[in-house]
Formats: structure tokens, sequence, C-alpha cells
């Protein structure tokens, strides 16, 4: 595993974080499904901030060419992050009898979820040499 991987984990997971508590907190006003989307912006925030400064080396573009990358990169994992979150919450947790945090659970797996290929598309595609 190279050093760049593991600081994109631990930047991830910082990021995470704050996708997994803020989604809790919104959940209180809106839908799980809402909610999801929601947080997973206040996390791709985070994300960003993160990876831009520990992670990789400036890419030579704009900040606003690297964050139009990083929202694309990061509409596919949401895709991902949906789709698990929201079919293990209500599909597959319900048919197994899972209902201990199911919600939470269901959302830490979907979080989770697409960290390799969020990297993989932020190496080299959002932060990739000019």
């Amino acid at each position: 595993m190279s050093l760049q991987f593991l600081k994109f984990l631990v930047t991830g997971g910082i990021a995470a974080l704050v996708n997994l508590l803020s989604r809790y907190a919104i959940n209180h006003i809106v839908s799980f499904e809402a909610a999801v989307v929601a947080a997973y912006m206040l996390g791709m925030a985070t994300a960003y901030v993160l990876a831009r400064r520990f992670v990789f080396d400036s890419s030579g573009r704009s900040i606003a060419s690297e964050v139009r990358r990083f929202v694309l990169v990061n509409l596919v994992a949401l895709g991902f992050v949906w789709v698990i979150s929201v079919g293990l919450a209500r599909i597959v947790f319900p048919a197994i009898g899972l209902t201990w945090h199911a919600d939470d659970i269901a959302h830490l797996i979907g979080v989770l979820a697409p960290a390799a290929t969020s990297y993989v598309g932020h190496r080299f595609y959002t932060f990739a040499r000019k």
C-alpha cells in the first residue's frame, strides 16, 4: 500500500466521519434518503480540502477546475453510496431482521464502499498533472 493511498484513507476517514455525523443530524429534519445526499456534500467538501492539502500534489490546474473534476468523481461515488446505503437500510436489513441502528450501519457501509475507486479517480483525473 502506498503512502499516498494511506494518506487518502486517513483524510477520507475524517471526511467520512463528517459525512456520518452530519447525516445523523440532518436526518432529524429530512428523510434518510435526502440526509444521505446532503451529508455526502458536506463530507465531499471536507474531502477536497484535506486531499488537496495533505494527499495530492498540485495538478497545475485552477482550483475551480480541480473542484469540477472532484465533483464529477464524487457524483459517481455518491451513486454507489446512495444505492448501497438505501438498499441495505430499506431492503436488505429489513429482509434479514436487522433493526439495531440499521440506517447507521447501512450508511457506514455505503460511505466506505467507494474508497478505492475514488482514490483512482482523484489520482488519475482530479489531481492529475496538467
